[in-house]
């Protein structure tokens, strides 16, 4: 089975999953210069969570909730047009722009008076703006020192080879195709179903960039061993050779992932389906690019093909 052989065409396909992601971005910052490519929750921003659960079982129309919300807002609070997801049959969750007890606790009386009276608060959450931006800027710091951790200990496992830097790199560049994915793909979400990024969406993230470098490693360092045993193979048959023994081992681990995932989909409740589906988006990107695009890259850099213009140059140049 060559699998190296077809690395452009793997090439190809990442690009064709990542660039529709990179448009939706462009179109959400261009609509809200203020967020940033992707629609943020009140983590980020600041802003208040609510989330009620009416016993009548009957949702409430949107536009009925909004009204309430615009009742209460002041130039202090502008909680008007708040965004509104329903939860299941009974229970509705409201985002809306910071405000304080009192104000909740009158919007929560007022649902009362005309939804019924067994409206039960099952959360209510508030963050500042300072803070939200706090915490923006420490997401954005933990994937760079994420990635940098990554490098350097790679560089340092792997030291014993030659050009052990490559393979660092390399798998810096598998896990930004994943982060790209991840965000594309939220991206896309959020223009459909108005899904917001929030902590659980940066969990999600740093733990797909976990999953992805580790698959990564793991076919590194079966390539790390063949090149000590087939020391006279040539750089690419090694590297297919590598990928080949370590398939069935990234195939199953990842099926065993996607089960649990998409069983938590299917039956873990609404609250944390969206978390779960970047989960799943990420899970499958990340053995996707430690086969196809993490070892490639090896062989496109030993071959230097882009001396050729990125085709199939002559394996008997290749740069030792």
């Amino acid at each position: 089975m060559n699998i190296i052989k077809n690395r452009y065409l793997y090439f190809a396909i990442s690009l064709l999953v990542i660039i529709p992601g990179l448009i939706f971005m462009g179109i959400h910052w261009a609509q809200n210069p203020a967020e940033g490519p992707l629609s943020q929750g009140i983590d980020f921003t600041g802003g208040s969570l609510l989330e009620v659960q009416i016993a009548s079982g009957i949702q409430p129309p949107v536009s009925d909730i909004q009204a309430i919300y615009a009742k209460f807002a002041t130039n202090d609070m502008q909680i008007n047009n708040p965004a509104v997801q329903m939860l299941g049959t009974d229970s509705v969750s409201i985002r809306s722009k910071a405000m304080d007890d009192a104000t909740k606790g009158k919007i929560v009386a007022e649902m009362q008076t005309k939804f019924g009276s067994n409206v039960t608060v099952l959360n209510f959450t508030s963050v500042s703006p300072a803070v939200g931006q706090e915490v923006a800027r420490a997401s954005f710091g933990a994937v760079a020192m994420a990635a940098l951790a990554i490098l350097a200990y790679i560089w340092f496992a792997f030291r014993s080879i030659q050009h052990p830097l490559r393979y660092g790199t390399a798998a810096i560049i598998a896990m930004l195709h994943d982060v790209l994915v991840v965000v594309g793909v939220e991206a896309m979400l959020g223009f459909a179903f108005g899904w917001q990024i929030d902590s659980l969406f940066l969990t999600a993230l740093l733990t797909v960039i976990g999953f992805s470098v580790h698959d990564t490693i793991v076919v590194f360092d079966r390539i790390r061993e063949n090149l000590s045993i087939y020391r006279k193979i040539e750089y690419e048959t090694v590297v297919n050779h590598s990928v080949v023994q370590t398939l069935d081992r990234s195939i199953n681990t990842q099926l065993t992932v996607m089960f649990t995932l998409s069983a938590l989909a299917l039956f873990g409740g609404e609250s944390i389906r969206h978390f779960v589906l970047i989960l799943l988006v990420g899970v499958f990107s990340g053995t996707y690019s430690s086969i196809f695009n993490a070892s490639p890259i090896l062989v496109v850099w030993e071959n230097r093909e882009w001396n050729n213009w990125f085709k199939r140059g002559n394996n008997s140049e290749a740069v030792a």
